[in-house]
């Protein structure tokens, strides 16, 4: 089965505008038929409550089209606040890219 994955590189600072743009992102995406998408979040280093309410809005849509959707290289201040709301157990979490492609792509 030919999986495909799209892997969005987040930057800055996750909040309501930034969260606008990747929901429309996201939109594009599964538009494209992406089965699997992956943020890598190394860049990221603030998430305000906006912020949060579009990766959830991103899941959403993600599982709305069957799809799968993980997040990697998460900041240590990223981490704890995701554990902080519980998002850690919405979003599988993976160190980097890497990591990602060994434990996700490699078993489908």
């Amino acid at each position: 089965m030919n999986l495909s994955v799209t892997i969005l590189e987040l930057s800055g600072i996750l909040d309501g505008i930034r969260g606008n743009e990747l929901r429309r992102q996201m939109s594009g995406v599964l538009a494209n038929g992406s089965d699997i998408v992956l943020l890598d979040m190394k860049e990221v280093n603030f998430i305000d409550s906006s912020g949060l309410g579009a990766l959830v809005s991103a899941a959403q849509m993600v599982r709305n089209a069957n799809g799968k959707l993980f997040v990697c290289s998460i900041s240590d201040q990223v981490r704890m606040l995701f554990e902080l709301t519980k998002m850690d157990r919405i979003f599988q979490s993976f160190a980097d890219q890497e990591e990602f492609k060994r434990q996700v792509l490699a078993t489908q």
